[in-house]
């Protein structure tokens, strides 16, 4: 069977490995991330923001308890963060672009604060204030490279497949440009955009997610588990 390498940042990665198992029964899995979440001090704006946005439950780790404050959040595990940390969630929406939508729909009268990455995409907050609904960015927390550990290297060194789940064009680009070895890669990717960041990577087959999200992910897995299956057994063949 072919070995998951899963390369988020470490706690993401555990995660991940227990849905998968949950899902899918036990599997072979290395964990070596390419990120690094380093939290940053919010700072004094964030104490009084009535409502905010989280598009990752990484911002979470870096801010103080809700206390009934409200915001909006993309994706299941992130509310369950946010509920956790004493927020109420007024929308979950399954990705960034939905959630713009479900905010202008809301119009909600009150400033926002986004609570992101150094590095983020898709510009929310310039894009909610253009469209009248007065939001502020907060960067919260780095997302600083890491080097793929000597397990992962060997594992890609060897013969046989292995699947990489990666979610973010960024992930995709570090990996890219650590990868060596020959083993053949089958890509399990969020988006299109991710696939575009792959740029020259050598890969047996990638596939991209039907939705942005875990579940559909963990589908777009099993399907390169049966892909691995199909490799190993033409190779067994020769």
């Amino acid at each position: 069977m072919a070995t998951l390498l899963l390369t988020r940042p470490l706690a993401s990665s555990q995660r991940f490995a227990a849905q998968l198992r949950e899902r899918l029964g036990d599997l072979p899995v290395v964990i070596s991330p390419v990120l690094r979440i380093d939290p940053i001090s919010p700072g004094p704006d964030l104490i009084d923001a009535q409502t905010l946005i989280f598009t990752s439950q990484n911002a979470l780790g870096a801010v103080p308890a809700g206390q009934g404050r409200r915001c909006y959040v993309v994706g299941p595990a992130t509310a369950v963060a946010a509920r956790a940390k004493g927020f109420e969630v007024i929308a979950e929406e399954r990705d960034a672009e939905t959630l713009f939508q479900r905010i202008l729909a809301d119009a909600p009268q009150e400033p926002l604060l986004h609570l992101r990455g150094r590095h983020a995409r898709g510009h929310l907050a310039d894009r909610l204030t253009a469209a009248g609904i007065a939001t502020r960015a907060r960067v919260v927390y780095e997302q600083l490279e890491t080097a793929l550990s000597e397990d992962a290297k060997t594992l890609l060194a060897g013969d046989q497949a292995v699947i990489v789940p990666l979610f973010s064009p960024r992930s995709a680009k570090l990996f890219s440009a650590q990868h060596v070895g020959n083993a053949p890669l089958l890509i399990a990717a969020l988006s299109e955009a991710v696939v575009a960041a792959l740029g020259e990577l050598p890969v047996f087959q990638v596939d991209h997610a039907l939705s942005p999200d875990s579940g559909a992910m963990i589908d777009t897995i099993e399907g390169l588990i049966d892909a691995g299956r199909a490799l190993e057994a033409s190779h067994a063949g020769k």
